[in-house]
């Protein structure tokens, strides 16, 4: 099947959507990681920080995966911009706030990455084979978060 058909340019589609969502996670990763203040914050400040380089590693395949199949890679003036939530709180110390986000952002990158697997179901196993090691790891990432917000949620009922 060719790479430019209309069913690769949905799979481009949908790559480039997730490239997005990863660029920006990386930008507020980062950000988060640093912003945050507090006696709790150490760990969830590591956890993000540790997070960046994976982050950005799932954005490199993506792109590489964009330009294989014949997409081309949006710079920084083609992509939007959405996530409001994990955007850094104006109270530094709302740690809460900054892991409800990661877990708004990790849901919609599962979502995205479950999309390109469906899109890519019998057409592209390579893009197919990626999109099911990406969704491994945003899992993994969210389970932890999850973990984090049990934490917070915990020591805010005492």
């Amino acid at each position: 099947m060719p790479f430019n058909d209309a069913k690769f340019h949905a799979i481009v589609e949908a790559l480039i959507r997730s490239y997005n969502m990863e660029i920006e996670t990386v930008m507020n990763y980062i950000a988060n990681s640093v912003v945050l203040d507090g006696a709790l914050a150490a760990p969830i400040k590591a956890a993000l920080a540790a997070d960046v380089p994976t982050e950005l590693a799932h954005a490199q395949m993506v792109a590489k995966r964009i330009k294989t199949i014949g997409g081309v890679t949006p710079g920084s003036l083609k992509l939007t911009w959405g996530q409001k939530s994990l955007q850094p709180p104006a109270d530094s110390t709302d740690l809460l706030a900054v892991v409800k986000g990661v877990i708004d952002a990790e849901e919609a990158a599962i979502e995205g990455y479950e999309k390109i697997i469906q899109l890519s179901e019998g057409i592209d196993h390579a893009t197919q084979d990626m999109a099911i090691e990406l969704l491994a790891d945003e899992q993994e990432h969210l389970r932890e978060f999850l973990g984090f917000h049990k934490e917070l949620e915990s020591l805010l009922r005492r």
